[in-house]
């Protein structure tokens, strides 16, 4: 039985403290707060019936409600952005929940749209998120770089920072290795489940909270992309994407 009319809802999650970069949603490119750029992005997808903030930052909270964005206030006390969205699945109608990372202001409105698609297939599939082509002996190594196997059906087996497969004839064979962009698509059940489910083994051996999902036997669908996520983790990061942008200004 497939899956129609059905209502997907895009959320953000964003708060301001992190580690490595405080205050980092509010950080400015090209004069525009950075959860904005990540809003106007998921705005041009075609799929989404609404998009939504979910934040436990006042400050955060009146600068989206300013630029004309829908906002939820959410728990100080959630562990991931995961469980921030959740919060919001509870008070909120839809059937399926995109975690759209708030620390993407490239991200491309139709990778989100293609997040959507298979739950219109099959029934089975609760989960749905995206991989990329590792493109370099350094990247398939670098653990910082999350790998995906899947099954002939797309289907996610396992995700490590490992290099995997492990190939004993020799060198990688790139075209055969996929690496995870952390974007997730979920149904209300599943997204409900996943926040109430103890961390399982693999998950804390991997520090990898997907792992959850595959354990307790959920079915991640993974759709394939050429998208390579720019995600914003350090000031540093952020002056790439701010390159990237005026480069972008250039060749228009």
């Amino acid at each position: 039985m497939k899956r129609n009319n059905m209502k997907i809802i895009g959320v953000i999650p964003a708060r301001l403290e992190s580690t490595r970069f405080p205050g980092k949603p509010l950080a400015r490119i090209d004069g525009v707060e950075m959860i904005i750029w990540v809003a106007r992005a998921a705005a041009r997808a075609k799929k989404l019936s609404r998009i939504i903030v979910a934040t436990d930052s006042d400050e955060i909270a009146a600068v989206v409600r300013n630029h004309g964005f829908d906002c939820q206030m959410t728990s100080k006390y959630c562990r991931s952005g995961s469980d921030r969205i959740c919060e919001v699945a509870l008070k909120t109608e839809g059937d399926i929940f995109i975690n759209i990372q708030g620390d993407e202001p490239l991200i491309e409105p139709a990778l989100i749209d293609s997040l959507a698609e298979p739950f219109s297939i099959s029934p089975e599939i609760s989960v749905v998120t995206a991989v990329t082509p590792v493109k370099n002996a350094a990247e398939y190594n670098d653990p910082c770089a999350v790998k995906v196997v899947m099954d002939k059906n797309q289907r996610a087996l396992y995700f490590s920072r490992s290099p995997i497969p492990h190939f004993r004839g020799g060198a990688p064979e790139f075209d055969k290795v996929y690496k995870h962009i952390g974007i997730y698509a979920y149904t209300r059940n599943a997204l409900v489940d996943f926040a109430n489910l103890d961390k399982t083994v693999c998950e804390e051996a991997e520090s990898l909270e997907q792992l959850r999902l595959i354990e307790n036997g959920y079915v991640i669908h993974c759709v394939k992309t050429d998208y390579s996520s720019r995600g914003v983790d350090t000031p540093r990061d952020l002056e790439e994407v701010v390159r990237i942008i005026k480069a972008q200004k250039k060749v228009k």
